[in-house]
C-alpha cells in the first residue's frame, strides 16, 4: 500500500468505528480485524501503520467526529501537516480536499465529560492527557502455578508492578500469546488496578465468595489463586458469550474451585437464592462508562452519553444492594468501577453506606487509581464491612 493508500484505509476504518460508537456496535479492535480479513493484499507492515494511524487520530479527538474524513483531516491539521500533501494525489488515496469541507477539532474529551471530570479533580488536565496516552501491558502471575520471582526472568523487559504483588509490567511490546508462561497458565493478562481490586476482596481459603459481574473471568481467577482452590467461587454474569470465555481460562490457570452462574437481567436475586446472606466476600466489578480505560480504548469517549450514564448508574445502585444482600454478617462487600466518573463511584459509595447502614466503610474510605498518578487504568474501589 502507498502513503496515501493507507491514509485511505484509515479513513475507511475511521468511518465504521464513528458509526459504531454512535450506535452501540463493535469495538475498535474488531472493526480494524475485519476490515484486514478481507484485504489479503496488506502486508503486516501495512496493517501496522493503518491500526497506529486509526488510533493516533481517535486518541486526538475529544468529541465524535462527523466522518472518518473528518476526523484524519483534523489531525493532519493539528499534529501531522506532512499529510495534507497526500490528499488528491494517488487514486488509492484520499479525495483534493474541497473548500470549506469540515475537519474535527482536536480535543481530549467530549466537553460534557471534560467538565464532570474537572469538577471532581483539580488536576483534570493531567489525568485527560494521562487517559490520552497508550497503556502499558501488565501480567499477573498466577500464585496456583508459580511466583513472581519464577517467571520475571522468563520474560523479556519484564518488572514488577509497584502495587500489586503479583504484577508484571512489560516495557517493550511483546506478543504475549507467544509466551510459554502465557500458554501454560502461569500468567494472565491484567492491568494492576484490576489486580488491587482482586486483592482488596482480601478472599481466603475456605471462603464463599461471589463476583457478581465476572465478565470473562479476570478477576475469578485472581480470586481463585487468593483462595489456592479451596473454598466456593461464584463467578457470575449477564452475558452468557464473555462468561463463557471463563471455562477454558480457569482450565489453563488450574482454577478448579470456580463455578458460573448465568443471570437473567434485573432478576439476578433469582439465581442466587441460595446465597443470600451466605457470602464471605462478593465482588461487584461494576457494568461503568469506562472513563478509566480510554487509554485502551480511547474511542469510549464517542460512545458515552448522558442517557447512558443514567442508566448505568441505575443499573451499578441495583448491583450493590444485591451485593450487600448476599454477604454474610462480617462479610466483605467490594463495589469498583473503571469509571473516573462520580455518578459511578463516590456517590454511589456514598448512597450504599446510606442505604445499608450494616456496612461500614474501610478505615480511611475507598481510593481512585488514576494513571497519572498511580500508573494503572482509572478506578474507583470501596470495600465495606457488614456488622455482626
Amino acid at each position: 500500500m502507498t502513503p496515501a493508500a493507507r491514509v485511505e484505509a484509515a479513513i475507511t476504518l475511521l468511518d465504521e468505528i464513528i458509526d459504531a460508537a454512535a450506535g452501540g456496535g463493535a469495538a475498535a479492535d474488531t472493526l480494524i480485524q475485519r476490515y484486514f480479513k478481507t484485504r489479503r493484499y496488506a502486508g503486516s507492515k501495512d496493517r501496522r501503520a493503518v491500526r497506529d494511524l486509526v488510533y493516533r487520530v481517535i486518541r486526538s479527538l475529544g468529541e465524535r467526529p462527523e466522518s472518518g474524513r473528518a476526523a484524519m483531516m483534523g489531525y493532519a491539521r493539528a499534529e501531522a501537516p506532512d499529510m495534507l500533501a497526500l490528499f488528491g494525489t494517488d487514486p488509492h488515496g484520499p479525495a483534493a480536499f474541497v473548500e470549506g469541507e469540515p475537519a474535527a477539532a482536536p480535543g481530549l474529551a467530549p466537553e460534557w465529560l471534560t467538565a464532570k471530570l474537572a469538577a471532581e479533580y483539580g488536576d483534570a488536565d493531567s489525568l485527560l492527557h494521562a487517559l490520552a496516552e497508550r497503556a502499558p501491558l501488565d501480567l499477573r502471575v498466577n500464585r496456583l502455578k508459580t511466583t513472581r520471582g519464577a517467571v520475571l526472568p522468563l520474560i523479556p523487559g519484564a518488572v514488577p508492578t509497584a502495587r500489586a504483588q503479583d504484577g508484571l509490567r512489560l516495557v517493550d511490546a511483546l506478543n504475549v500469546e507467544d509466551l510459554p508462561a502465557y500458554n501454560d497458565g502461569r500468567v494472565e493478562v491484567q492491568d494492576e488496578g484490576s489486580q488491587l481490586i482482586a486483592a482488596a476482596c482480601r478472599a481466603q481459603p475456605g471462603m464463599t465468595v461471589v463476583d457478581l459481574c465476572a465478565g470473562a473471568g479476570g478477576k475469578t481467577l485472581a480470586l481463585a489463586a487468593d483462595m489456592e482452590n479451596r473454598g466456593r467461587l461464584f463467578a457470575c454474569d449477564t452475558d452468557r458469550s464473555r462468561l463463557s470465555r471463563l471455562g477454558p481460562r480457569a482450565v489453563r490457570a488450574g482454577a478448579a474451585n470456580i463455578e458460573t452462574r448465568l443471570l437473567d437481567p434485573g432478576r439476578e436475586a433469582e439465581a442466587l437464592g441460595d446465597l443470600l446472606g451466605a457470602a464471605d466476600v462478593v465482588l461487584i466489578d461494576a457494568p461503568c462508562s469506562g472513563t478509566g480505560t480510554w487509554r485502551r480504548n480511547p474511542e469510549a469517549r464517542w460512545r458515552l452519553t448522558p442517557q447512558r450514564l443514567a442508566r448505568l448508574t441505575a443499573l451499578q445502585a441495583h448491583l450493590a444492594d444485591l451485593g450487600a444482600r448476599l454477604l454474610k454478617p462480617g462479610g466483605r462487600l467490594v463495589y469498583a468501577v473503571c469509571s473516573l466518573l462520580p455518578e459511578e463511584g463516590r456517590l454511589q459509595a456514598e448512597a450504599l453506606s446510606k442505604t445499608h447502614s450494616d456496612l461500614a466503610l474501610d478505615v480511611g474510605g475507598a481510593q481512585t487509581l488514576r494513571p497519572d498518578r498511580d500508573g494503572t487504568d482509572g478506578f474507583f474501589i470501596a470495600g465495606y464491612e457488614k456488622s455482626c
